[in-house]
C-alpha cells in the first residue's frame, strides 16, 4: 500500500490534540521497532542463520502490533471521544475500516 492511498482514504481533520508524552512514546517505539528491522536486516546481508532471523522478525512484528494497539487505544480514547460527541460517523466508520485492515494484517 503506497502511502499516498493510505493517507488520501484515512485522512480525517482532527479539531483536538493528542496528549503529548502518550504520542513521544509511540514515536520512541516506533523508531525502536524500525532499529531492530534495520538489525534483521543487517542478519539477513551477513547471512545469518534462517531461525534466528525469523525469530527477530517476530519481535519486530510484535513490536509494531503493539504500537498499533497503543495509537488504537489513544484514538479510541481521544478522536473517537470527540467524533461521537461532534456526531461524526464519518470517523467512527474510518475507525472501523482502519481496525479491520490492522487485524488483517496482524
Amino acid at each position: 500500500m503506497s502511502s499516498h492511498a493510505s493517507n488520501e482514504s484515512m485522512s480525517h481533520e482532527h479539531h483536538h490534540h493528542h496528549d503529548p508524552e502518550h504520542m513521544k512514546a509511540i514515536v520512541n517505539r516506533l523508531s525502536k521497532a524500525i532499529g531492530h528491522l534495520e538489525s534483521v536486516k543487517k542478519m539477513v546481508e551477513d547471512d545469518r542463520d534462517c531461525t534466528e532471523v525469523l525469530v527477530q522478525l517476530a519481535a519486530v512484528r510484535s513490536a509494531i502490533n503493539n504500537c498499533g494497539k497503543e495509537i488504537l487505544k489513544e484514538h479510541m480514547s481521544h478522536c473517537i471521544v470527540h467524533a461521537v460527541q461532534d456526531g461524526d460517523e464519518k470517523a467512527i466508520s474510518d475507525l472501523n475500516e482502519a481496525v479491520d485492515k490492522f487485524m488483517k494484517n496482524s
